[in-house]
């Protein structure tokens, strides 16, 4: 007898109108790259690294670091206007 498994789809619906994206970059180079940091152990580790692998190799011009307060929740507004400001790229990561 074949056994019935359910399968859940972890993706939740878009909850916010959708967001008109940047157009591509193409180059690293002279570009500010920043990072938010979810604040989980280790991730400013890795954003420590990444950041110097981006300046010497791929000619970032600067790097800039930001932490949420808590992991669990998103990062506030003036945060992400900050960044998108500031920066040409920006990676949200996470750490343990």
């Amino acid at each position: 007898m074949a056994e019935t498994q359910q399968v859940y789809d972890p993706t939740a619906p878009c909850q916010n109108a959708p967001v008109r994206l940047r157009r591509p970059i193409d180059s690293l180079a002279g570009k500010a790259v920043g990072f938010i940091d979810n604040t989980k152990p280790n991730f400013n580790h890795l954003v420590d690294d990444l950041g110097e692998l981006l300046v010497s190799r791929y000619a970032v011009r600067k790097v800039v670091k930001r932490a949420k307060r808590v992991s669990s929740i998103p990062a506030p507004p003036e945060l992400i206007r900050e960044l998108a400001e500031e920066c040409d790229v920006v990676i949200t990561g996470s750490g343990d």
